[in-house]
């Protein structure tokens, strides 16, 4: 399972999630609310979220493509149930102790930190201006 906003879909979100997909046998990609994107970002996403889950979608490399929730942001993990959580190298908000918290909650969930593919060249915020 893996989490982003991926706004602006580009090569960096390809990389980030083949290589998630090689972790396992079925991927998850979970897609930021708008209202996330907002509190996180401080400003809202070009796209919507409908848009952004239908251009992973489109995309092909993800098995199942979901929203996030509101609130608690590791309870979809609950309801997933993946084996491993992977994040990119620059997702900070909510990773940070999430194996601990999720362990809390009785889940052995192996966490993956990707490394960055091409930042100073594929990375969202660059590539919004």
């Amino acid at each position: 399972m893996c989490f982003g906003t991926f706004d602006v879909l580009h090569k960096g979100h390809e990389h980030y999630l083949s290589e998630a997909k090689k972790l396992g046998d079925y991927l998850v990609v979970v897609v930021a609310l708008d209202e996330t994107v907002d509190a996180v970002k401080k400003h809202a996403p070009k796209n919507n979220q409908g848009a952004r889950l239908k251009n992973l979608q489109q995309l092909g490399i993800a098995d199942k493509v979901i929203l996030g929730r509101s609130g608690d942001k590791l309870k979809i993990v609950e309801e997933e149930k993946p084996d491993i959580l992977v994040f990119g190298y620059d997702q900070k908000a909510f990773t940070n102790h999430a194996k601990e918290e999720l362990q809390q909650r009785g889940l052995n969930v192996e966490v993956v930190r990707l490394k960055a593919y091409h930042p100073n060249k594929y990375k969202s915020s660059l590539l919004r201006k």
